[in-house]
């Protein structure tokens, strides 16, 4: 590579030869009477290729992005976000043994007895927030809330590792009380309920991109909810609970009615979606096709037995299980309930004859009758 000759260096009469003995040397014009020179300049070689560091997505960075959607998607649904603080009172814990005060992260030298501790849940810190607006006449409450709980587990000590016994977890609360809708020309006043708490933890859930057919919604019986519910996947991972808040609880934070509560792990919901691929199908041409069972129940048995029976039973061609009826009361047998349901079917590369229909209906019936007792009305 042969450098240029500089403007103005063979124009001044003093540097004119040295400029002919180093051509091709001189890459700098002349200033103030002085001709600077780099040897070698045109010798240097140059890569082909450049090289350089790209920035690219982390895992929090997803997080953060997630946690902007679903914010902006729950303040559409008339939620407030709420903070608070981490530190918190552990006489709250006192009692309880889902979260015992025993895994209380404690501080040393707190500053009160109401910030001596860390939290274990984000309940009592929204159920703070709810005391406060109540009595400030604001009874119709939508919160959530992100934020880190804290564990100290003694039995997970280890003395190769210093910090083993004490782990952190973020998570994602909600809190709904008060009316639903009230003084609507439009609608009647009604009341919120745990169903409408229902549908906002399902909406996260799919916005993530949860599957919720792989989703086990079952009973749960523990000190903070008087009726819950856990949210389990299949393989086994707890993402979260919901339900009604114990009476004891709300009593003891000062609230005279019902406060509905959902938390869930963002931590494992990271997880569980972290490999979620959006994917588009044509609409099928073909028709889906619906049979309805009546059927003769347990009270014990749920709904969510009879979608997985369902589903075990055809896992092709069954598209959807739904629930449509329930009674309890006059000409029944004792201890027992009927759940009208309905089985859609669909084939999307054929329309479906009644001999298949009537093969799966079925097969769907018979796991129904020998694993939950269920009998046709």
């Amino acid at each position: 590579m042969q450098a240029t000759r500089p403007f103005g260096c063979e124009d001044h009469p003093d540097i004119r030869q040295n400029h002919q003995q180093e051509k091709g040397r001189c890459h700098q014009p002349y200033r103030h009477g002085v001709c600077q020179y780099l040897n070698g300049y045109n010798n240097i070689e140059f890569s082909d290729s450049v090289k350089s560091n790209l920035s690219y997505k982390t895992a929090t960075d997803r997080s953060y992005d997630l946690q902007n959607l679903i914010s902006e998607q729950l303040c559409g649904s008339g939620f407030n976000e709420i903070m608070n603080n981490s530190l918190t009172r552990s006489a709250y814990y006192d009692e309880l043994t889902t979260y015992p005060v025993s895994h209380c992260v404690m501080l040393m030298n707190p500053l009160s007895a109401d910030l001596n501790g860390m939290r274990q849940t984000l309940l009592f810190g929204g159920l703070e927030s709810i005391e406060h607006n109540v009595k400030r006449k604001n009874g119709n409450i939508r919160f959530f809330e992100f934020g880190n709980c804290y564990d100290y587990n003694v039995e997970k000590k280890r003395e190769d590792a210093t910090l083993a016994e004490f782990s952190e977890d973020y998570r994602l609360g909600l809190w709904v009380c008060g009316d639903r809708v009230e003084n609507s020309w439009a609608h009647a006043d009604e009341k919120a309920t745990v169903y409408e708490l229902k549908a906002y933890v399902e909406n996260i859930l799919i916005r993530l991109g949860v599957n919720l057919k792989k989703v086990i919604f079952g009973n749960l019986s523990n000190d903070i909810y008087s009726t819950g519910v856990s949210i389990t996947t299949t393989s086994g991972r707890e993402l979260g609970t919901f339900g009604i808040v114990s009476r004891k609880i709300c009593k003891a934070m000062d609230i005279d009615f019902e406060v509905y509560y959902a938390e869930l792990s963002w931590t494992l919901l990271m997880k569980e979606t972290k490999k979620n691929k959006v994917t588009f199908s044509e609409i099928s041409k073909f028709p889906a096709v619906k049979r309805d069972l009546a059927l003769l129940l347990d009270k014990s048995v749920q709904f969510a037995e009879i979608e997985k029976i369902a589903e075990e039973s055809e896992r092709k061609l069954l598209k959807e299980v739904s629930l449509f009826d329930v009674y309890e009361g006059k000409n029944l047998p004792a201890g027992k309930k009927s759940y009208a349901v309905s089985f859609y079917l669909q084939d999307e590369t054929k329309t479906l004859n009644d001999k298949q229909i009537d093969a799966i209906m079925q097969k769907i019936r018979k796991n129904l009758e020998s694993k939950l007792g269920a009998s046709l009305r």
